[in-house]
């Protein structure tokens, strides 16, 4: 571990300040610190390559645009709480010094999570591709009118659903929007695909658990407007007739991990019996 970049949240200023005091720690030990915004992609795109580990100070947001950015360079991801929620952060801030010198004698674990790739057509055409970590939703505009969905899986028609939408989760996104619409807690190491529909109407109402090999093929009919989000940050509007894709990406989100193998259901139980109603998972 030669190179560390560390992402501030810009409407969290403490997050600069201590990410300044974390740069003046490391280039101490010997490395090499590259400091910047979570928000600005061009510039972290541009620095990301020659990065060996990934520092995050915000909510989960900032990990989710940081997982989608280095992803495909397999930098891996040390999440320092500061948002509101923190499914996905390792370490709290008061706690970083030390846990950070945990990280540089090697005494860590790499935890690898299952991402998915999204590509939307329009008339046989190819219109954009997507990565995301949490989920891909297809879900109505401002209208409260429902869509009409028909999920295809490998080649096959399974359903149409008439509903709000629909979420096409992974594991780590389980905790996320699917959680709020009734869908299944699962671990974060499971390489699945689930299927969660948003209030769905006369129409399947449960979650569907897919193989990580599933390829799920949405097709939008509705005359009014719908959108496609990528991990609540991304989105784009869906005319009638598009076509969504989803699949499992060839790459992963690796995240640092110092606590005991058993800590996503700690963090779950703490998260839900105490900070649930203070934010969601997409902040930050």
């Amino acid at each position: 571990m030669k190179a560390i970049g560390i992402l501030h949240h810009p409407r969290i200023p403490a997050s600069q300040s201590l990410g300044t005091k974390i740069a003046r720690w490391l280039e101490a030990q010997g490395y090499h610190a590259w400091q910047g915004s979570g928000w600005d992609e061009e510039g972290v795109r541009a620095h990301i390559a020659q990065l060996d580990l990934l520092i995050t100070l915000g909510g989960d947001g900032t990990i989710l645009r940081a997982a989608r950015m280095g992803a495909r360079h397999r930098v891996v991801i040390l999440g320092i709480k500061m948002g509101r929620l923190g499914f996905l952060a390792e370490v709290r801030p008061e706690e970083w010094q030390e846990k950070l010198a945990q990280v540089v004698r090697g005494e860590y674990w790499l935890e690898e999570r299952m991402m998915l790739s999204a590509e939307l057509w329009r008339n046989g055409k190819r219109l954009q591709s997507y990565e995301a970590l949490n989920e891909v939703v297809i879900s109505r505009g401002s209208l409260a009118r429902i869509i009409r969905l028909t999920a295809d899986i490998d080649g096959d028609q399974v359903t149409t659903y008439l509903c709000d939408g629909l979420i096409v989760s992974t594991a780590t996104g389980c905790t996320a929007y699917a959680l709020a619409c009734g869908g299944p807690i699962l671990p974060p190491e499971l390489r699945s695909i689930l299927l969660v529909p948003i209030a769905p109407h006369l129409s399947l109402d449960r979650a569907i658990v897919l193989a990580d090999g599933a390829r799920v093929s949405i097709h939008v009919s509705t005359d009014h407007a719908a959108i496609l989000t990528v991990d609540g940050q991304s989105a784009v509007d869906l005319a009638h007739g598009d076509e969504v894709l989803v699949q499992a990406s060839p790459y992963s989100g690796l995240f640092v991990r110092t606590q005991g193998r058993g800590y996503f259901y700690r963090t779950l139980m703490e998260r839900l019996t105490s900070s649930y109603g203070e934010g969601e998972q997409g902040d930050g």
